[in-house]
C-alpha cells in the first residue's frame, strides 16, 4: 500500500443533543473503522472527537486506495470440462466465456471433492474517493438516532441539520458527497469567538488549528478535564468544595466548545431550604455545580460553566444569579406550605391516585405495605406498630408541593416533613431510604426499619405486576421491574438478611387477593425473574456460570445462602481437586441415574470387598460429622474444604472398582456408598455441574 496519510472527516452542524454526544461519536468511530476494516483498510490510532456542533474522526495510517482485490471464481470440474479427447465441453466454454477469457487460460484447483476449473482475477482496489461516501452513508444511518429531520429542500436525513463537511487525506481534498453535501478542507470555529472558516492545510492540523484559532476543544474528555479543573480551582477559591456528578459534568461538557467556569452567589436565606432541593434545581435545571464546605453543608455559592470568553464576566455571572432566583424562591414557597399539614394529613389523598388500575390507588399499596410490614417485623426484630405507621406515610410526601416540582426527591421531603412533624428519627430515615438503592451500585438502606420498607415496597410491585400480566419482555420494562428486582436482592445480600424468598413472595401475592384472582399463580414466576437477576449479579462480579447452575441445582430460596453457596464453590473451583471431584459427582449422577432398582440408603460394610471401598467410606465416616456442622453454620467454604479431602479415596474407588456388577446385592451396596458421598457434596451445591466434559 502506498501514500499511507491521516485522513480526517469531520461533520459540522446544528447543535447535537448533549446527552447523546459520546454515544454518537462512538458509534461513528465504531462503524467507520469496522467498515474500513472490511474494505481491507486498518487504520493505525483512531482519535475520536465530539462537540455540540461536530462529530470528527482522524484516523492515522491510511492509503489513498484499498488493496488490490484477487477474485476467485470456481467453474465446472475437470471430468466435466473436458470429454474423453481433452477438447473443452459446453460446460468449460460457457464457464470461459462468463469469466471473459479464454478456457486455455482458466487455472486449476485441487478440492478433497476433485480438481475443479478456477478463474482468478485481480482488481485494482477502490480509491477513497469510491470507498468513502459508501462507508460513511452507512455509518451515520447505523448511528443510535432514533429521531432524525430533513433540512433545507434536499432528502438527506440526520438527527441534525448538517451544514459542513470536511474530508482531508493529508493535505488531500478526498472529494466526495455524504448528506447532499460535498467536501472540502474548511471548517467552523466557535460559533461566537471565531466567524470565519477555517482552511486545514493537513489532516493532523485538526486539534491545533481549533483550538489555536477556532476556539474550539475538539476532544471530549481533554473538554471534560478542563471543566474539572476549572471547577475545582474556582471552588477552592471561594472556600468550598464543589459537587461534581459524573452525568451532569458529561453533560456541560457536551454542551459547550470552550469552557469558561464561573462562580456566582445567591440569598443566604435560601440556605433554609433543604439543601437537596435546591441542589436539584440547580444541577438538573440549570446546569449549576453546587459548592458545600467541609463538613457538607450548602454555601451560597455555584459554578457556572460558560461557552464563550467573555469581555464581561461579571454579566454573564449576574445573569446566571437573575435565572436562579424565582426557582429558589419557588422552593422556599413550597417547603414553607407544605409544613403547614402534617404528612398523616395527607393519607386521604393517595385514595386519589391510581397507582396501576388493577392493583388499585396508592392508598391500597400503602395498605398492603402495611401488612407486609407486619409480616416482617418479627424476623427482622421491629415494633410492629411503628413498621406498620412507616408503610402508611412512605408514600404521603407525594401529595407535597415540593415532590409535584421535583419528583426526584420524593422520599427525600418525605423525611424532611416527617422530622419536622416530629415522627421518630428512624420512621423518618426509612421513608426517604425506602426508594435506595435508586439506580445500580447506589446507597442501600441503612437501618432494619428502612430495609423493611425497601424490601416491603419491591415484593408488592414485582408480585402485583406479573400478577397482571405486565412483567418486562425485551427492552420494555415500564414499572423498573429490573432494577426492583436487583434492588431487592441487593439489600437481602448486602445486608445480610436471611429472609426466605418464596415466603416473602407469598405474604405479598396474599396482600394482592383481593384485587386479583390467582396472584399467587404469579410467585413461581416473580421467583425465577429475581433468580435470574441473582445470576447476572453474580456473573458481574466474576462468578462463573457454571458455579450459579450448581447452587442453583440444589434451588436455595434464600438468596443470602445462595451467594454464601456460590462464593464456596468459587473457591473450590480453584482448588486442584475440583476437576476430578466434579467429574467424579457427574459419573455419580449418571450411575444412580441408570440403577433398575431402587438406591437404598444402608451401607453394609460385611459386602466392601474391596480396600477402595472400604477407605472411602472410612473417610465419608471421619469427614461427614464436620460437613454437617459446617453447612448448618452455613460455613460453606469449610464444607467444601473437608470435601476436598475426599479426591483420592474418590480417585482409588474408580480405579479399583466396578460398581455396575452382576451381582445387585453387591452393586446395590457400591451405589448406596456413592449416593451417600453425592449427598454429602449436593448439601452445597450439585459440583457436577463443575465438570467440563
Amino acid at each position: 500500500m502506498d501514500d499511507l496519510q491521516a485522513l480526517l472527516i469531520e461533520l459540522g452542524m446544528e447543535e447535537l443533543p448533549p446527552k447523546a454526544l459520546p454515544a454518537l461519536r462512538d458509534a461513528l468511530s465504531a462503524e467507520c473503522v469496522r467498515r474500513l476494516d472490511e474494505a481491507g483498510i486498518r487504520p493505525g490510532a483512531v482519535s475520536a472527537y465530539a462537540t455540540p456542533r461536530r462529530l470528527a474522526l482522524l484516523l492515522d495510517g491510511i492509503p489513498a486506495r484499498q488493496p488490490d482485490q484477487v477474485q476467485e471464481r470456481r467453474g465446472p470440474a475437470v471430468s466435466a470440462a473436458f470429454d474423453a479427447s481433452g477438447a473443452p465441453t459446453r460446460a468449460a466454454e460457457g464457464f470461459a466465456r462468463s469469466c471473459g477469457v479464454a478456457v486455455e487460460d482458466l487455472a486449476r484447483e485441487r478440492t478433497d471433492k476433485g480438481e475443479y476449473l478456477l478463474h482468478r482475477e485481480t482488481r485494482p482496489g477502490a480509491t477513497l474517493e469510491q470507498l468513502l461516501p459508501e462507508i460513511l452513508a452507512a455509518s451515520l444511518a447505523a448511528l443510535p438516532t432514533p429521531k432524525r429531520m430533513r433540512w433545507g429542500s434536499g432528502e438527506a436525513e440526520f438527527v441534525r441539520p448538517v451544514h459542513w463537511l470536511v474530508a482531508l487525506h493529508g493535505e488531500r481534498v478526498v472529494d466526495i458527497e455524504v448528506l447532499g453535501l460535498r467536501s472540502g478542507r474548511a471548517t467552523q470555529g466557535h460559533r461566537f469567538h471565531c466567524t470565519q472558516a477555517l482552511e486545514l492545510a493537513d489532516a493532523r492540523d485538526y486539534v491545533q488549528v481549533l483550538e489555536q484559532q477556532g476556539t474550539v476543544m475538539p476532544s471530549f474528555e481533554a473538554r471534560r478535564d478542563s471543566i474539572r479543573g476549572q471547577i475545582e480551582a474556582e471552588a477552592e477559591a471561594a472556600g468550598g468544595r464543589a459537587l461534581i456528578d459524573t452525568d451532569l459534568l458529561d453533560e456541560v461538557t457536551a454542551l459547550v466548545e470552550w469552557p469558561v467556569a464561573l462562580t456566582g452567589g445567591f440569598d443566604a436565606r435560601f440556605l433554609d431550604v433543604p439543601q437537596e432541593a435546591l441542589i436539584s434545581t440547580m444541577q438538573d435545571n440549570q446546569k449549576y455545580f453546587p459548592l458545600v464546605d467541609d463538613a457538607g453543608r450548602m454555601l451560597p455559592r455555584f459554578i457556572v460553566i460558560s461557552n464563550i470568553r467573555s469581555r464581561y464576566p461579571e454579566a454573564v455571572r449576574s445573569g446566571n444569579e437573575r435565572v436562579l432566583r424565582p426557582r429558589f424562591a419557588d422552593a422556599e414557597f413550597f417547603w414553607e406550605q407544605d409544613r403547614r399539614d402534617s404528612l398523616a394529613s395527607r393519607e386521604p389523598w393517595l385514595a386519589t391516585v391510581v397507582f396501576e388500575r388493577r392493583l388499585g390507588t396508592l392508598a391500597d399499596k400503602s395498605t398492603r405495605l402495611a401488612s407486609l410490614m407486619e409480616a416482617l417485623a418479627t424476623p427482622l426484630g421491629l415494633d410492629p406498630a411503628l413498621a406498620r405507621r412507616a408503610a402508611l406515610l412512605a408514600k404521603c410526601d407525594l401529595g407535597t408541593r415540593m415532590v409535584f416540582e421535583f419528583p426526584e426527591l420524593q422520599g427525600t421531603m418525605g423525611r424532611y416533613y416527617a422530622l419536622h412533624d416530629g415522627e421518630p428519627e428512624a420512621l423518618a430515615a426509612a421513608l426517604e431510604q425506602h426508594y435506595w438503592p435508586r439506580q445500580a451500585g447506589a446507597a442501600l438502606p441503612e437501618g432494619p426499619l428502612a430495609q423493611a420498607l425497601a424490601l416491603a415496597d419491591r415484593l408488592d410491585t414485582l408480585v402485583g405486576i406479573f400478577a397482571i400480566g405486565k412483567e418486562p419482555s425485551g427492552t420494555k420494562d415500564p414499572f423498573a421491574l429490573r432494577r426492583a428486582a436487583l434492588g431487592l436482592l441487593r439489600i437481602l445480600v448486602e445486608r445480610e438478611l436471611p429472609l426466605a424468598l418464596t415466603p416473602l413472595l407469598e405474604t405479598a401475592a396474599s396482600g394482592l387477593a383481593e384485587r386479583v384472582s390467582d396472584a399467587a399463580g404469579a410467585v413461581p414466576r416473580v421467583r425465577a425473574y429475581i433468580l435470574e437477576r441473582l445470576r447476572g449479579y453474580l456473573l458481574d462480579q466474576g462468578m462463573a456460570p457454571e458455579v450459579f447452575e450448581a447452587v442453583a441445582a440444589i434451588g436455595p430460596d434464600v438468596p443470602l445462602d445462595f451467594v454464601q453457596r456460590a462464593r464456596a464453590v468459587q473457591q473450590f473451583r480453584e482448588r486442584p481437586e475440583a476437576e476430578s471431584l466434579a467429574a467424579a459427582n457427574k459419573r455419580i449422577q449418571n450411575l444412580l441415574r441408570k440403577a433398575e432398582e431402587p438406591v437404598g440408603d444402608r451401607i453394609d460394610e460385611g459386602l466392601l470387598q474391596a480396600p477402595a471401598e472400604q477407605l472411602l467410606l472410612e473417610a465419608l465416616q471421619t469427614l461427614e460429622p464436620r460437613v454437617v456442622a459446617a453447612v448448618k453454620n452455613a460455613d460453606y467454604v469449610g464444607a467444601m474444604e473437608d470435601l476436598a479431602s475426599l479426591r483420592a479415596p474418590v480417585d482409588a474407588f474408580f480405579t479399583d472398582v466396578m460398581v455396575m456388577v452382576d451381582d445387585p446385592a453387591l452393586r446395590g451396596n457400591r451405589l448406596a456408598l456413592l449416593r451417600r458421598m453425592a449427598e454429602r457434596f449436593d448439601s452445597v451445591a450439585d459440583i457436577s455441574r463443575l465438570a467440563t466434559g
